[in-house]
Formats: structure tokens, sequence, C-alpha cells
């Protein structure tokens, strides 16, 4: 039976944890698939695809055991040709699996329009889809875990509606949700089917060990069925469905469409690969195909696959009006949720008018498939996440900002430390008539003999202009007698480190009188040091 895809709409967004969910894109027995936006920090968002079990499933340890399982196993899984799982959500009564978003359509419904037009799918374009399931299969078969352990794992549900064949022309298998592996956390019930009835193997179905060569049966029904564009096992209830399956009566698909007015071309392409699809039909495990790649090999070698961008123009033929719809939504939905402050508000503003604030432990009524409600508990979202959903929620400083804090606040008694200390060892300008300072100055060196006369700023220009005949010769001043004349103290001799005075030059010959440079200057009346011209 396939899958109900019920009307896609962006109208109704239900907040849970850091994921925004929408209306559903599918709906099968087992969990509904709906579209989703990841909300994340400083404006991030991503389209997703949110797999949400059905509500008498989600209360049952065995299914959520089973759900989880696929989470575990899936998230293993690296493979072009599989479709990625991101992340897994556990509330209250809810269990959700993030997927990647693939634009694209279920080779289901791609057979079933071709067929409903009077068309069937090109071989080569069934070759490459069927190719890229069986190496997505084989990635799975050969996945292992952190210790590099093989898990064995078994899809067990490999169906056309678990393969999606994407608008980018690769096809990718998805649902792991009912696969067997060594060291699940749940184990089959005895007696218990798992997977859809035709495509089962025949040890499947009689209780027997199973292994990847029960998925490359099912993989070679899902080849068969899409060469010729019917059903392989078909019946009026399920013990004839079952017998087919035992007995192993597949008749060739190049037979079934000779009666179909099939063109000889096209029926001299899938008579080449007759033998690969009994091959792996067989009830014998010992006569079918060992492992996926093998088959896939093979297949290519018989039939050449179709390029990408065949299989993508022939994807977006058949499933144009579904791809267009879908991409409107998405388009609606980015653009409509997208993750700023003032679409994160108004989200925030509808919970708390329906009396639910995201900021703590509450619910958002969500639509069951029953028709009831269903809480959502928002207590699994961490505080990075509510801090970016919620504009109002109390901004942490960084680490960074603390540092620069405490180091400002050291800093700052120190600087005002420095400040006075140098402040007070500054000279202070003295005052005319101020005694004068007590440090010596020191006498010029030499060198600086024959530079210009020094005059003190101090000095007046009456003092400045006195004639060298009228000053006192600084031999006969004795330190006493400036004493009682300036009422000052002497001057103190010049420190050890001082440079010695020299002599002046000796006066010119025509001089007669020779003056007295030792020492060349004298003070005036204020006590101010004045050299004399001539010593100069």
């Amino acid at each position: 039976m396939l899958p109900v895809e019920p009307e896609p709409s962006s109208k109704s967004v239900h907040i849970v944890g850091r994921y925004a969910l929408y209306d559903a894109i599918a709906a099968g027995g087992m969990a509904t698939v709906h579209y989703g936006r990841l909300l994340g920090p400083v404006g991030f968002s991503r389209t997703v695809a949110i797999k949400r079990l059905h509500t008498q499933f989600a209360r049952d340890p065995e299914f959520v055991s089973m759900f989880l399982d696929e989470a575990r196993l899936a998230a293993r899984i690296r493979h072009p040709n599989v479709v990625p799982t991101l992340d897994v959500v556990a509330t209250d009564g809810e269990l959700f699996l993030v997927m990647e978003y693939v634009p694209g359509e279920s080779l289901a419904r791609l057979v079933r329009t071709a067929a409903e037009k009077g068309d069937v799918v090109p071989p080569r374009i069934v070759s490459a889809i069927v190719c890229g399931l069986l190496r997505g299969l084989h990635a799975a078969h050969e996945a292992k875990n952190e210790q590099g352990e093989p898990l064995g794992i078994v899809h067990r549900d490999v169906s056309p509606q678990n393969v999606l064949v994407g608008i980018d022309g690769q096809a990718r298998v998805l649902d792991f949700g009912v696969a067997k592996a060594a060291g699940r956390l749940q184990t089959t019930r005895d007696g218990k089917l798992k997977g859809k009835l035709a495509y089962m193997s025949p040890e499947q179905l009689r209780g027997k060990a199973i292994d990847r060569r029960t998925d490359i049966f099912a993989a070679s029904v899902v080849l068969w069925e899409a060469l010729v564009g019917r059903r392989l096992f078909r019946g009026d209830n399920e013990g004839a469905i079952i017998t087919q399956i035992l007995e192993g009566a597949v008749v060739a698909p190049s037979k079934v469409l000779a009666g179909d007015n099939v063109d000889a071309s096209t029926l001299a392409t899938i008579e080449a690969v007759d033998a690969i699809v009994l091959k792996g039909l067989a009830t014998s495990l010992d006569v079918r195909w060992d492992t996926g790649r093998a088959m896939a090999a093979a297949l290519e070698k018989a039939l050449p696959p179709a390029g990408v961008s065949e299989v993508s123009e022939w994807v977006e033929h058949f499933a144009k009006d579904v791809l267009v719809t879908r991409a409107q939504t998405v388009a609606d939905i980015e653009s409509n949720s997208a993750v700023g402050p003032t679409s994160i508000r108004s989200i925030q503003e509808s919970g708390r008018d329906s009396g639910h604030d995201l900021g703590q432990r509450s619910s958002i009524p969500t639509p069951a498939p029953s028709g009831g409600v269903l809480p959502v508990d928002l207590s699994t979202i961490s505080v990075e996440s509510r801090a970016s959903i919620d504009p109002f929620a109390p901004k942490r400083r960084p680490p960074a900002v603390w540092a620069g804090i405490a180091a400002g606040v050291v800093a700052l008694p120190l600087a005002i430390f420095a400040v006075v200390h140098f402040t007070a060892a500054a000279p202070v300008a003295e005052a005319p008539g101020a005694p004068p300072s007590s440090v010596p100055i020191p006498a010029p060196p030499a060198s600086v003999a024959s530079a210009e006369p020094v005059v003190s700023a101090s000095a007046t220009p009456e003092a400045s202009a006195t004639p060298p005949s009228t000053a006192a010769p600084a031999s006969s001043a004795s330190p006493p007698a400036q004493t009682a004349q300036t009422g000052q103290a002497p001057p103190k001799p010049p420190p050890h480190w001082a440079p010695p005075v020299h002599p002046a030059s000796p006066p010119p010959a025509h001089t007669t009188t020779a003056p007295s440079c030792n020492p060349p200057f004298t003070y005036d009346a204020q006590g101010l040091k004045h050299f004399k011209p001539e010593c100069l």
C-alpha cells in the first residue's frame, strides 16, 4: 500500500525543542514525515524532514526502541545513496527522527505515474536507480560501530516506497525502522513479520536466519517491477502471495513484456538483464548474489545506467506537479519562518497568546492523526537554543568581557599611583624672589664654553645690563660675605660626578687687565646665577 500524501501547507507551525514542525509530506503505517526547520543560533536555519512516530506506537516500548534503533544505525551509514539522519528528539509521548530534506519523489509513485500515462520506465533509468539502491544497501551492510566491528545491518524493508529519487538524479534508500543488526536494543517477537509481505525473501517468511542477501532479494523484486511496470507477487490474500514467494515461480521480465507489444530494441535490452534479475530472486541463498555491490557491477555492465542529468529530467517530467507544490511550500516556510528576531518573537507571542511560553516547561497542542491533541514537551530546549529562540532571555557576557573588566579594576589604582608619583617628582617653577633651589647646577664643560651666553629667564634687563666692571669678582667675594649680602647659604660644591671646570682661555694680547674667571659666574641680589660675558 502506497503512503498517503496529505495536501501540504505552511500555515501551521509547532515548535519542538529547536525544531519548527510543519504539515505532513507523506504518511505511512508507522510514522508521518513532516516539513521541518532547524532553528539554530545566530540566525542559522535549515530545512529538514522530520519523521514523527504515530501516537499508538510512541507509547509502545518495543516500537519506541525500534525507532531509536533506526536513528542509531542510520547515523553510522555514510553514503551518497543513503538519506542522512541528523538528529533524534524524544519527549513525553512524542518521538521524532530528523533527516535531511531531499527534493524528489519515491520510486513507487514514479512507477505508478508512468503506468497511469501508459509508459514504462526507460531501462537505463531503471538501471541507474537500482544501482544506486544496491550501492546504498551495500554501504549499510558494511557499516561498523565506533570500535570498527561490523554492525551486520539488514534493512528487511526494501521496497519502492523506501527508495527516494531526487531531482539531482541520485537514488537514496531510507527507513531503517525495521532493520536488524547485531547489538539491537530490541529484538523481534517470535513469529512477528517485519516489512512488506510482497518484498520478503523466502528465508524471512520461514523465520530463518537472514543476512544481506535478504535485502538483495527485495532489491531484485524492485528491479523486476521497475522494468515491467507491475507487481511481481500478487494475490487475493496474503497466503497466495506467500505461496508464490516460497515456490519461486518467477517469469523473466522480457517474457512478460513480450506480450505487451514492446519494441524489439527494448526487449533486447531487457533480455540482457534477465539472468541478473533471476539470480537475485533465487530461493536458495547459495545461488543469490553475495553482495549488493557485485549485483550493481553486473547490472551496470549489462545495462549501462543513465546519467544523473537524464534521471533528473525524467523525475521532473513525471512528478512535476508534486515537486512544484513542494518547492513552493518549502519557499513559503523558509521565507515566513526565517530565524530572525521578528519571526522568533512572533512565534513566541503566538505561544504566549495560547497560554504557552517557549522559555518554560510547557506544551503546544499538536494535531494527532486520530484528530485529537497531543502535548509536545518543550523542556528539552537547551540554554543555548532557548537563548537563540527567546529574544527576551537574559544575555550572558562572554568570559573575555569579564577578563577585561577585571584587568581594568586592577590597572586603575596603578595608574592613579603612577600619576601621583610622577606629579610629585616633577620640578616646580620657582617664583621671582623665592630662595634658590639647593640643587647645585654643575658648570658647563669646556666644549660648551664657546656657546652663546645663557641668560636666566628670571633675570631683569637691568641686571643683565650691568657692566662687568661694576660686578664684584667672584674671587674677592667670600662665602661669608655672600651670606651677609644676600642672606642665602653659599652654594654647595659640585658633586664628584660633575665635569671638571677648566680655566677660561687667556684674554687677547691687547687687553691690559685680565679679569678673573674663577668662578666664571656671579650671583645677583635675587640669588640668581649669571655667567660673566668676558668668560664665555
